[in-house]
């Protein structure tokens, strides 16, 4: 039987998306390796929050969820009020909210990179113009480059900070500068990696409204698959940003098990000792293979691999062990991030590199 031809006319996208390049993440055949490639927990999640998860029942997975018990059990672990949060699908949605409620297409936002590729994404997808300043060769933060950036009041700047991937951590004292140098525009603090070093400017938004910051449970509390993030501003802007999302931005189950993550401190707390006394095994051992890594401030190390880089990414992952290429970053050059696993991970990603390493030199 013959089928019908297609007479529709093809519907052009906006000008916006046709202009995007696609983001490509590797998040295919991971199952089963070791993954230090996305900066997940390697040791996973809390079993409190298993355990929570195990008594979701058929009517809460039936009813629409609802937030407020979790809202204010999550803000109180955050020190915030509950009106000064809002929970989103992973700090991708929250990143994206802030874009739909404040950036007309035109208006320029300010981005240092390398960083987290979903900046330039939602502001291009928002037909914004993307100011750039980058971080030098030796990963240091450029500091005067921001603040003349900021003198054109660009609508949003985004920074992660620590950033990703370079790990680098800015200042309070810095980031206060950036806000009263530039009171009209939004800064947005994206501190994903925040319990890795400890430093926060939540507490400023109550003072400052042209301040968002934004957290994840995808990292430290291994969280990663139930996709949670959090969002505090002011309260009086957060009024305004609810207007922008939708009304059930999270699942249940995500609210389920963020409750639980943050009841169980203990867990958290040995999760990052072990990560940290990873941390120190293998730079010691980078060190020792003489390969150059620059110092860090969250859950991951950038390291120079050189030209032999994407083979030694490839023969890892063939081994089992999955670390990120970030060479797009650095225009070729051959740097790969890896994230911080328990002492006893990265002794068998270290003895699998060295012998990686004797068959590509």
């Amino acid at each position: 039987m013959k089928r019908p031809g297609v007479h529709s006319v093809a519907i052009e996208p906006r000008n916006a998306v046709t202009a995007m390049r696609p983001y490509k993440p590797p998040l295919e055949g991971r199952w089963g390796k070791l993954r230090l490639d996305f900066n997940e927990n390697p040791m996973g999640c809390s079993p409190a929050v298993r355990r929570a998860l195990a008594r979701l029942g058929s009517t809460a997975i039936s009813a629409y969820p609802e937030q407020e018990t979790a809202r204010r059990e999550i803000a109180k672990y955050f020190g915030v009020a509950p009106e000064e949060m809002l929970f989103t699908n992973g700090t991708d949605e929250g990143l994206n909210l802030v874009v739909g409620t404040y950036v007309q297409p035109g208006q320029s936002v300010l981005i240092v990179e390398p960083t987290f590729a979903m900046y330039r994404f939602y502001s291009e997808l928002a037909g914004a113009r993307i100011a750039t300043v980058r971080y030098d060769a030796e990963m240091r933060f450029p500091t005067e480059g921001v603040r003349a950036a900021l003198r054109k009041s660009p609508r949003v700047f985004f920074l992660a900070n620590p950033n990703n991937p370079t790990g680098t951590l800015v200042s309070p004292a810095v980031l206060r500068s950036f806000l009263h140098a530039a009171p009209r525009t939004i800064l947005v603090v994206d501190e994903a990696y925040f319990d890795f070093c400890g430093v926060t400017v939540i507490p400023w938004i109550r003072r400052y409204k042209n301040l968002v910051v934004t957290r994840t449970f995808s990292k430290a509390f291994g969280l990663a698959g139930m996709r949670l993030g959090c969002v505090f501003v002011h309260r009086d802007v957060a009024t305004i940003m609810r207007k922008a999302q939708s009304p059930y931005p999270v699942s249940a189950a995500a609210l389920m098990a963020a409750a639980a993550a943050v009841r169980d401190r203990a867990f958290l707390r040995r999760s990052l000792r072990e990560l940290r006394r990873g941390q120190v095994v293998l730079e010691k051992s980078l060190a020792a293979l003489q390969l150059p890594f620059f110092p860090t401030a969250a859950n991951f190390v950038l390291v120079n691999f050189g030209s032999g880089m994407k083979e030694i990414v490839a023969e890892l992952s063939r081994r089992g062990i999955l670390i990120r290429d970030r060479a797009s970053d650095f225009d070729g050059a051959g740097y790969a991030r890896i994230t911080f696993g328990t002492p006893s991970q990265m002794r068998r990603l270290l003895a699998e590199l060295k012998r990686v390493l004797r068959t590509v030199a």
